[in-house]
């Protein structure tokens, strides 16, 4: 189904529908748009941080304590 035709779809719905139960699937839609976008940001976020060498002399560092430093294992 074509993105014009689910529009179409739903439009003929929500003339069905009593003007509640419209407000309701307008704010399902302001619901879902939103969780678009804060998934969309976070992802951007994700990549930015993947690609920045803001941490990489952390990869330089030698490692400090070993397994034998451990006084209990558990």
């Amino acid at each position: 189904m074509s993105r014009a035709e689910i529009i179409e779809k739903t439009l003929n719905a929500l003339n069905k529908l009593p003007e509640t139960m419209g407000e309701e699937v307008a704010d399902f839609a302001d619901f879902m748009v939103k969780k678009t976008e804060d998934q969309n940001l976070q992802s951007g976020i994700q990549h930015v941080v993947e690609n920045s060498d803001a941490f990489a002399f952390l990869y330089d560092e030698e490692d400090l304590y070993t397994l034998d430093d451990l006084k209990e294992k558990y």
